[in-house]
């Protein structure tokens, strides 16, 4: 598959427990890259989701870390991305935000929008991503779809237009009905899930469907359906390519409902890749000049091997295997030999991609997040930059004799992105203090250097939320001379930028009320343009 134009280069986001890696499993199955769908939950009597395949993953039951799983499906190459839902995880999945062309939003229809999603929703608007949106569980008891679609509304502002609508709620879900192709699908529940559930396609006066359905629920579903074709709204696709709209499905991802309906219609309506902005202007897919940008690295993808794998958005141009390109930041020039096309933990060597794609390249250590690839030296992507954290910890080396494990385990979930290193100015044993997101970050991190290097660690948790890059306006007066709040500490990142770190939001804004020289802020330098960026695009 050759053309770029049939690539869809998508993520699914959501709040936590609206059923995202769920759906990720089903589009898997309708799409046919799987014969057997998984369990998010990973009972012991059920298998693992194809997305979730790290160790702690399954024993937890959730997504930690994103990943890419690229399928065919129906003339296109699909790159699919599953992204984590909590919170402490965000920062992978704004990551992942920059290297796709569309999301689609899930929402749990008992619940509605959620604090997560509307955080996620926000950054696919500052970044311009649109957005189609998938309404979940409607097997169970559900809010009033017409209330939901109210709620995108007002709460997102976002036009809504109904795709398809529900047979009804909760035990009583039936089927959904397509109203663009005008005809009902009523479906049959499957064990587990794990197969294609059998469905019954009929316009809404075939009696093999009418005789389905009870006088109640069938006169419920006609009247609803009546009223929204005489609303008159028209569906418009440019609209949902600028943001200011989005289409919506109904469905329930556990019993596969409405998952082909959604998989068939957004391949159809979703966007081919974009332009993308470099550093010298814009860069377009059809440009002949091989680009890409790496968003993501994972090591110990092969347990049995250390091996170090980096995610790379390829933006314009033919990537072919063993090709030389420039590494941007370091100016050398690298081969590209060990080139991957990536499915969850699974991978092939891949011969050529294309605008679009998402390829994993292995063997490259000094690739780092964030770093341009490309044949033209005049490109370079400024998109990922890191986040300002929110947790605090310092971080112990208990055995001695485990060091050298330990240094390398720390190093590699530091390149990861994982997690942030600082260190404080006045600490003798200079630990490496960690910077994350959220807590369940150092978790992971204490869990993988056990884990996958064999090193013990122990946390000691410390009392910042926040932490700031000063910077004085007054050349004349020394920064460092600046009498801090209570509580507050001096220390340096990684590149020996001078930072402080503050217990609350009220020590920063005291500082540079009885210190007007002082300019604090939220980025490091190297990421303050990259921040500007990321809002921009």
């Amino acid at each position: 598959m050759t053309d770029w134009t049939r690539r869809r280069s998508f993520a699914i986001i959501s709040h936590p427990d609206a059923g995202k890696t769920t759906l990720t499993e089903k589009m898997l199955l309708y799409g046919g890259a799987l014969h057997l769908a998984g369990s998010v939950t990973a009972r012991k009597n059920q298998r693992s989701t194809a997305s979730d395949w790290l160790e702690m993953e399954k024993k937890r039951g959730i997504s930690i870390s994103s990943t890419v799983l690229q399928f065919d499906c129906a003339g296109y190459r699909v790159n699919l991305l599953d992204t984590p839902g909590h919170r402490d995880f965000s920062e992978d999945t704004y990551r992942v935000l920059t290297a796709v062309d569309s999301v689609i939003m899930v929402i749990d229809a008992g619940k509605g929008i959620e604090s997560q999603t509307r955080k996620l929703f926000e950054v696919c608007r500052q970044r311009g991503i649109p957005i189609f949106t998938f309404m979940n569980k409607l097997d169970r008891p559900s809010r009033d779809p017409l209330e939901l679609m109210d709620e995108l509304e007002e709460m997102l502002n976002l036009r809504p237009f109904a795709m398809n609508w529900p047979i009804g709620t909760g035990s009583d879900f039936r089927g959904v009905y397509d109203r663009r192709a005008r005809q009902a699908h009523l479906f049959e529940h499957t064990p587990g899930g794990a197969y294609r559930a059998p469905e019954a396609v009929g316009d809404r006066s075939d009696e093999a469907i009418r005789e389905r359905l009870s006088a109640t629920l069938l006169e419920r579903f006609l009247e609803e359906v009546d009223m929204l074709d005489s609303v008159g709204a028209v569906f418009d696709r440019d609209e949902v390519l600028a943001g200011t709209a989005t289409p919506v499905f109904f469905g329930s991802a556990s019993n596969n409902f409405g998952v082909q309906l959604l998989l068939d219609q957004f391949l159809s309506l979703a966007p081919p890749p974009a332009a993308r902005r470099s550093a010298n202007g814009e860069v377009r897919p059809e440009n002949p000049a091989f680009s890409g940008f790496i968003f993501k690295i994972q090591g110990n993808m092969d347990p049995k091997h250390r091996d170090h794998v980096a995610f790379l958005r390829i933006c314009s141009g033919k990537f072919t295997r063993d090709m030389s390109v420039t590494h941007q930041r370091t100016k050398k020039r690298v081969r590209l030999s060990n080139s991957h096309k990536v499915f969850g933990q699974e991978r092939e060597i891949l011969n050529e991609a294309w605008p679009g794609d998402i390829i994993g390249l292995i063997g490259h250590p000094d690739f780092l997040i964030g770093d341009t690839l490309s044949e033209d030296a005049g490109i370079t992507y400024n998109e990922i930059p890191r986040f300002p954290p929110e947790c605090f910890a310092l971080l112990h080396n208990p055995t001695p004799a485990q060091y050298k494990s330990f240094r390398k385990g720390l190093d590699q979930v530091l390149t990861e992105g994982i997690v942030q290193r600082f260190w404080l100015s006045d600490d003798p044993n200079q630990s490496p203090l960690l910077a994350a997101v959220g807590p369940l970050q150092f978790e992971v991190a204490q869990y993988r250097l056990k884990a996958e290097y064999g090193a013990e660690s122990r946390l000691e948790t410390l009392p910042w939320t926040h932490v700031r890059w000063p910077e004085s306006k007054d050349t004349a007066k020394d920064i460092r001379a600046v009498s801090l709040p209570i509580g507050s500490r001096w220390g340096h990142d990684d590149a020996g930028n001078p930072v402080i770190f503050f217990q609350d939001a009220w020590a920063p804004n005291y500082l540079c009320q009885h210190n007007p020289h002082v300019v604090l802020n939220d980025f490091a330098p190297r990421d303050r343009d990259k921040a500007k960026a990321f809002r921009k695009d």
